[in-house]
């Protein structure tokens, strides 16, 4: 299972997560499996009743003939309505919904969807110094054996 993910999802704390299908065309299908997507600048939006996921770029399938393909194009999630109704009253708790990763499971293309705000700056710092300090650590019991 390959499993393609959001590295900007770093600088959210997530709370919470969901899974989301996604609508797709057949030769989407084929270059998602094959070349991948990337989730990098990709955000979700709500749209009256129903979720979208805007600017993940999957490129063209090169085996497929699309003359007016757009790969930035905007692509509905699939979601159960009490799922959509949790989202929005997320939504209104000023919480970000932001794209975790893509994954097949048993052939379908999911999408994880992750709940949370944007870490401050001292807690990026702070983490930034949990990080260094256990690397430190590390290498200083390398050298220790």
């Amino acid at each position: 299972m390959k499993r393609y993910s959001n590295r900007r999802a770093r600088l959210y704390q997530i709370r919470s997560k969901l899974e989301a299908g996604i609508v797709l065309s057949g030769a989407e299908v084929k270059s998602i499996k094959t070349r991948g997507i990337q989730l990098s600048g990709a955000s979700v939006q709500t749209r009256g009743s129903e979720v979208f996921l805007i600017n993940a770029v999957i490129a063209p399938y090169f085996y497929a003939r699309q003359p007016d393909y757009e790969p930035t194009a905007s692509r509905k999630l699939l979601l159960k309505e009490k799922e959509i109704a949790w989202l929005f009253t997320q939504k209104k708790k000023k919480l970000t919904i932001i794209p975790l990763s893509c994954y097949t499971r048993r052939g379908w293309i999911k999408v994880q969807l992750g709940i949370g705000r944007l870490k401050k700056k001292k807690e990026r710092k702070k983490e930034l110094m949990a990080k260094q300090e256990k690397r430190e650590i590390s290498t200083f019991k390398k050298g220790m054996n």
